[in-house]
């Protein structure tokens, strides 16, 4: 398992564009390649995002295989997929998100509505939760408390996260460490991506592929020395592009794409999840080149 570029994204769920000098909270994407410095990127919208993403992906080199990670959920606790599409597959919620999710080149969205739309699906509360101060839809209650996910038929988290110390649940939309809201608006990128015949989802797809698309989790890589003049998010894109391409370089990248023999088809896996002392070890020789 091996790629000649790693690239590192650190999504957002902002409703307008982020600060043009506060980068603290932006998107932020780190590449790291062979023969090349690392270099990170700072982007105010997701459609500025995206577009700076097709450019790195266009200029693929014929044979040049890319790795690319995003930190947000793919898939969903087992069950919803059959409930929201149909069909038993985290490809369906993709391709269901990427209709009804609206997001504005000012990076405006609806990401509450929807979410409340997916709850009335459900003949009892939830499962998404959490929303700002002064809005208010009856559909999606403001606090975890009061929903029974027993009787919802689902999961509170997925496989991986219950695996995974300090991981949010995806039904979580709002408040600190909610990752829930990025994984709304990251999804129909997922599925926009996939449109390419040369891009495999990993571990929905273990098929080789130019490029591989994986979930990540940078606080895997654990606490590192800091890094100078870089805010947490660059530090920690910066920092897993690099460890997981020096993994590469090693041949050890492999032992990062394994999950479990009964995991679900339609969750997902963060990759590394029990490999957080590897990630550490490589986040520590990757930067020093």
């Amino acid at each position: 398992m091996q790629f000649d570029r790693v690239i590192i994204v650190d999504w957002s769920a902002a409703g307008t564009p982020t600060s043009a000098t506060n980068k603290a909270n932006s998107i932020w994407v780190g590449v790291a390649s062979l023969g090349g410095a690392s270099e990170q990127t700072h982007h105010r919208t997701r459609h500025a995002a995206e577009a700076h993403l097709n450019t790195l992906i266009a200029e693929r080199r014929p044979q040049e295989r890319l790795l690319i990670g995003f930190d947000f959920a793919f898939g969903y606790p087992s069950g919803f997929a059959a409930t929201l599409t149909g069909q038993g597959s985290a490809q369906a919620v993709w391709a269901w998100l990427s209709r009804y999710i609206r997001d504005s080149q000012a990076n405006a969205n609806n990401r509450f509505e929807v979410a409340a739309q997916i709850n009335a699906m459900f003949l009892a509360p939830g499962p998404f939760w959490g929303h700002p101060r002064g809005w208010s839809d009856p559909r999606l209650p403001d606090r975890k408390s009061g929903i029974s996910y027993a009787d919802l038929g689902l999961a509170q988290m997925r496989q991986v996260e219950a695996r995974v110390p300090g991981a949010k649940s995806p039904w979580m939309l709002y408040n600190p460490g909610a990752v829930g809201s990025q994984s709304l608006m990251g999804l129909p990128l997922i599925h926009r991506l996939t449109q390419r015949n040369d891009v495999a989802v990993w571990p929905f797809s273990t098929e080789p592929a130019p490029i591989v698309l994986a979930e990540v989790y940078p606080s895997l890589l654990g606490k590192l020395p800091a890094s100078a003049g870089l805010v947490l998010d660059q530090a920690q894109v910066k920092l897993l592009s690099e460890a997981l391409l020096w993994l590469s370089r090693q041949d050890r990248l492999g032992q990062l794409f394994v999950v479990p023999g009964d995991l679900a088809p339609d969750e997902g896996w963060i990759l590394g999840a029990d490999q957080a002392q590897l990630l550490h070890e490589a986040a520590l020789q990757g930067c020093r080149g």
